[in-house]
């Protein structure tokens, strides 16, 4: 079957609700996310001939490289909005522009335990003990209904984490009347806080009344011919119901987001391949990140049933290697990683065997093939013959060799064996071949960024340490700008003033003190996209 007709055949299926959409090229990887009011509609259009004459050169480029597509329907317009940014900041697709920052939606904080609480706006939640609402899409129906709120409840909109007498004085709140003024003591902190779980209760949604009561004013105010009164409380009655629609907040990739064309499918594929008991079920993937024999770390990632499971992904630091050596590197990790789960195998044997003679019919069979559940079915190493000998002689080493073991080198997508000579070659479209492809790559997204981690780290204790009286704000500030020192030391005075933090007099002094280490060593330059 022709990708067209996979495609049309699909397209079928694709309900008419909100969703995201994902296109996939021909290994699998996502080059495009996008979101729909209505799914079918929308995917529908990418693949419409009448309509190509209108493309632009990067849309035909993008349908021509569709080769699949997955979708994730959810319950409105806004949670569309919030997955969609959620899959471009992790996927990084090819083709998408927006949301590639580190920028996120405003949420709004409160924290019950301050003195005297206040609502903000926030874009990063923490574990602080404070209450957090959202995050919401439009922050501009976020700002109208919090002013409403405050105007509502008499809350105060001042900054001071505790005012005081002197904060008052110059308070507008409290003199038109939209505060009830606690920090004078006008109301006690008991009542206070009354009116702030008012607000909570009215901003987490239950705000029916209110809603009432604003169109209840509307009509008078349009009975009244005052219509510009009427139109600011239509808006705000619809920012009202805008946000009181219930969103689903998406911390993580959504399990239940298809990843592959048909999971079950490619895993009984693989199974067949390798000549597996069953269907893979968990499968670890390692991979070796170094630059140079420098930062060098691993990467541990876990599949289930074909989608990633990352509450069972680990990283590692070479300790016992030194320079550029990937053949030493796998075999720490995986003697790291297989010694540590046979202690944990042996730590939990004696509550099974109690188990088994308390309770002997719900035991499994002595000969039963069914794996521990802490060891995977499948073990993928990135690499040749080379990584997956070492890899292999671990195992044994710990009595582990029946795990089954298999090695992908990149070049040609080839599956190296134990004991084989020949590796598999089954062509890019194997749905065997698309699903250690995922793993692979998944493997290289976490070593890569563990590596950068690492690097920014190094940086940062750098040689701007020795600059007096620069703390790490301004640091960071300075590196954040400029990538590296090398960067640094060509920028301007004018250039370096601009940061945060920096005025001409510091800038010039920073200036001289670069200029007069320019013989040492920069640090390397830093790497956002790995």
């Amino acid at each position: 079957m022709s990708v067209k007709e996979v495609i049309r055949q699909k397209l079928g299926n694709v309900p008419h609700k909100p969703g995201v959409y994902l296109h996939k090229d021909r290994f699998g990887t996502v080059i495009y996310v996008g979101k729909a009011r209505d799914l079918r509609k929308r995917v529908s259009q990418y693949f419409q001939s009448s309509r190509r004459m209108g493309w632009d050169l990067k849309f035909r480029a993008l349908v021509d490289a569709i080769h699949d597509f997955d979708f994730h329907t959810v319950g409105s317009e806004p949670e569309a909005l919030l997955l969609e940014s959620k899959l471009i900041k992790e996927l990084h697709p090819r083709y998408n522009v927006s949301f590639r920052d580190d920028k996120n939606y405003l949420m709004l904080k409160v924290n019950l335990n301050d003195p005297i609480p206040r609502f903000t706006l926030t874009r990063l939640k923490q574990e602080d003990g404070a209450r957090y609402f959202g995050p919401f899409p439009d922050s501009g129906a976020l700002r109208s209904t919090l002013a409403l709120a405050r105007r509502q409840f008499n809350l105060r909109g001042c900054r001071p984490l505790t005012p005081g007498q002197r904060d008052y004085k110059h308070c507008l709140y409290a003199h038109i009347k939209h505060c009830t003024a606690p920090c004078i003591g006008n109301v006690t902190r008991d009542q206070y806080l009354e009116q702030v779980n008012a607000a909570c209760d009215f901003i987490g949604g239950q705000c029916v009344e209110m809603q009432e009561q604003l169109e209840g004013e509307m009509k008078k105010a349009a009975a009244a011919q005052n219509f510009e009164r009427a139109a600011q409380l239509r808006d705000l009655i619809q920012d009202l119901k805008y946000l009181a629609k219930k969103t689903e907040k998406f911390e993580r990739m959504p399990y239940s987001l298809p990843i592959a064309l048909d999971p079950e499918k490619d895993l009984a594929a693989l199974a067949a391949v390798l000549c597996l008991p069953g269907p893979p079920r968990r499968i670890e993937g390692f991979d070796i990140s170094n630059i140079s024999g420098t930062f060098c770390v691993a990467s541990l990632v876990s599949f289930k049933n074909g989608r990633p499971d990352r509450a069972n992904y680990r990283r590692f630091k070479i300790q016992g290697v030194q320079g550029q050596n990937d053949f030493a590197s796998m075999a720490e990790v995986v003697r790291r990683r297989y010694s540590r789960l046979k202690k944990e195998l042996t730590a939990a044997q004696p509550q099974a065997d109690k188990a088994e003679k308390e309770m002997p019919d719900q035991a499994p069979p002595p000969d039963s093939k069914t794996p521990h559940p802490l060891l995977p079915d499948l073990i993928l190493i990135d690499g040749g013959k080379g990584q997956l000998g070492m890899a292999c002689a671990e195992l044994k080493k710990l009595g582990l060799e029946k795990i089954p073991v298999i090695g992908l080198a990149k070049e040609f997508e080839e599956i190296h064996r134990p004991g084989e000579s020949t590796p598999l070659r089954l062509g890019l479209n194997h749905p065997a071949v698309k699903l250690l492809q995922r793993v692979r790559d998944e493997c290289h997204r976490v070593a890569n960024s563990y590596n950068a981690e690492l690097r920014l780290k190094k940086i940062s204790e750098s040689l701007l340490d020795e600059f007096p009286n620069l703390g790490e704000k301004r640091k960071t500030a300075l590196l954040k700008k400029f990538g590296s020192l090398q960067r640094l030391r060509l920028a301007s005075t004018e250039q370096i003033a601009e940061v945060s933090g920096f005025g001409g007099k510091a800038a010039e002094e920073l200036k001289r003190f670069l200029e007069a280490r320019s013989n040492l060593p920069a640090a390397a330059s830093i790497s956002p996209q790995e």
